[in-house]
């Protein structure tokens, strides 16, 4: 029985080998949609000034066939971005905008007549290459009196009216847009629009079809299946070279998988913005298709675009969309998604082995350390010399007893990060180690995040000055250890001639100067700001202390 499941298996890889090899050795053509995807549902739309920082992050990708506008009879930005493009004299022949198949629907009946608003629109500010987007399963239009052919032969009309007002070398595409929608209701009338322009003579021939899934519904297989009967129409109508660009949504996780499955099956092309904002949820983003495409050893798209620069230009399109950087555990340009979190390979984010692809190094950068307790004491040393600079302290003996402590906290129910700078250097003062001069030094450049947080720190430090204000030398940013002890230590330690709060007084002497300096207590005050959800300032410092100072204390009462 194993013999047969195993036999299955071999002609599944061996398929599925074959579409590997469709994407190592597949001319991905992009159709760049950066201007008019990142804004489709945005609560804040594209200024000028954002379109213009967009349309420069795409160029930097080598990107050349651009979707600069979607027109309508309001005066909207896309109006005033493309009269400047054309002031600035760029290259109108590779960029494209869409424009409807018709003015407008009537009690069933397609207006015919009237110019749609997108083509006028382009004619006037001198744009040649339309897209004319239709829908197939459109219910407002009575198709017992509107056949397929009649609606074919209207998007002819616009297409000799383009090639007659907008540029005799008109690049021409057809946008099925309710693809997936028209397949699964009336495939009839999909297929035979298909045929329709597969079927024109050469010379009249468009530059090639492009079509959406917009709702994120439908499984690779079936939006596959579907792109191969498509691309099989085109090949037997001897139009191999026309192109086939999809372009699908996410809303269920399926969005890139899809986009691959497509292209594994006939289309030659993707239209997509380099960043995944879009209406429903984003959409499958050129950045993630070609990295995917890269990582299985596709040359071409290394030859034609400028695919090391995907990830900066990904990152920057979404802060110019939303105002903020991409959600951390975004793949490909999201913060962690270089980051190495396993010391071994085989398994993601682990060590790159031989034949494995290196994401950061394709990108230029330096993966960095995931610190947690799946971490190596060599992952550890490394993060410590990576943060804050080669020390002895920073050996094998400090790294295990810091991995143990990570396991104490948890087991105390305890659930902190040991990322960050901050975090980092109290989990090493908390494991017997001594901050270093250095390590006060970066956490002190560090920014306080939110506008409260900032405010908790300024009302402490001005306590801090009062009591500097009390010493012998003044205003040094410096506090002698009994105004320290008087200022801040006093609720948490009996006396200030005890043992241990001697002890403590010496884990808090980074310099062993004799004094605290506000450097070091702005270590344990900004990592308890970062790891905590504090509200007032004396919560700030009963955290500080409690989950921070006291516990690297202990161990300087084990020493002593």
């Amino acid at each position: 029985m194993y013999q047969e499941e195993l036999d299955r298996i071999k002609v599944a890889i061996a398929d599925e080998g074959k579409k590997r090899h469709t994407l190592q050795n597949l001319d991905c053509f992009v159709l760049d949609n950066s201007l008019r995807e990142s804004t489709v549902g945005q609560l804040r739309g594209h200024t000028i000034e954002n379109k213009w920082k967009i349309y420069n992050e795409v160029k930097k990708c080598g990107l050349k066939n651009i979707i600069v506008a979607s027109f309508s009879h309001m005066t909207r930005v896309d109006d005033l971005f493309i009269k400047q493009l054309m002031e600035k004299g760029e290259d109108p022949s590779t960029l494209y905008a869409f424009s409807e198949v018709t003015a407008g629907v009537s009690k069933g009946v397609i207006d015919r007549e009237t110019i749609p608003v997108g083509l006028a629109k382009m004619k006037k500010h001198g744009l040649k290459n339309p897209i004319i987007e239709f829908d197939l399963a459109d219910k407002s239009i009575d198709w017992e009196s509107c056949s397929v052919k009649d609606i074919c032969e209207l998007i002819m009309k616009w297409i000799e009216w383009s090639r007659t007002n907008l540029s005799k070398d008109s690049k021409i595409l057809v946008n099925f847009r309710d693809f997936p929608m028209a397949m699964t209701e009336v495939p009839e009338r999909v297929l035979a629009a298909v045929d329709y322009f597969a079927s024109l003579p050469q010379e009249k021939r468009l530059l090639g079809i492009i079509f959406e899934e917009p709702t994120g519904d439908y499984l690779p297989e079936e939006i596959g299946a579907w792109t191969t009967a498509v691309r099989k129409i085109m090949n037997a109508r001897k139009w191999n070279d026309g192109l086939l660009l999809v372009h699908v949504h996410k809303k269920w996780g399926l969005a890139e998988t899809v986009q691959l499955e497509c292209l594994c099956s006939g289309a030659n092309g993707i239209w997509a913005s380099v960043a995944e904002e879009g209406a429903a949820m984003g959409h499958a983003c050129s950045s993630i298709t070609l990295m995917n495409l890269i990582r299985m050893g596709n040359k071409k798209v290394l030859e034609q675009y400028n695919c090391t620069y995907l990830r900066k230009a990904a990152i920057a399109i979404t802060s110019i969309t939303t105002g903020n950087d991409p959600h951390p555990k975004q793949v490909v340009y999201g913060e962690r998604a270089l980051d190495m979190s396993f010391d071994f390979g085989g398994i993601a984010g682990g060590r790159v082995g031989k034949g494995e692809f290196d994401i950061a190094k394709f990108f230029g950068e330096k993966p960095p350390v995931r610190i947690s307790t799946l971490a190596s004491t060599a992952m550890i040393i490394t993060r410590l010399n990576e943060l804050f600079g080669s020390n002895p302290q920073f050996n094998q003996q400090i790294a295990e007893k810091m991995k143990e402590v990570m396991l104490e906290d948890l087991r105390g129910n305890r659930k902190e990060e040991y990322m960050s700078k901050a975090g980092l250097a109290v989990l090493f003062d908390r494991s017997g180690g001594q901050i270093t001069n250095k390590m006060g030094d970066v956490i002190a450049r560090m920014q306080a995040g939110t506008d409260l947080e900032k405010l908790l720190i300024t009302e402490i430090k001005e306590r801090w000055d009062t009591w500097d204000l009390q010493d012998k030398v003044q205003g040094d940013d410096a506090l002698q250890f009994d105004s320290f002890y008087n200022g801040f230590m006093a609720p948490y330690f009996g006396c200030f001639k005890c043992n241990d709060t001697k002890a403590g007084l010496k884990a808090m002497d980074m310099d062993s100067d004799g004094f605290v300096d506000w450097k070091e207590f702005l270590v344990y005050l900004k990592w308890a700001v970062h790891e905590y959800d504090v509200k007032t300032a004396d919560e700030l410092l009963s955290i500080a202390f409690r989950k921070g100072l006291i516990p690297a204390m202990r161990d300087e009462l084990q020493k002593s």
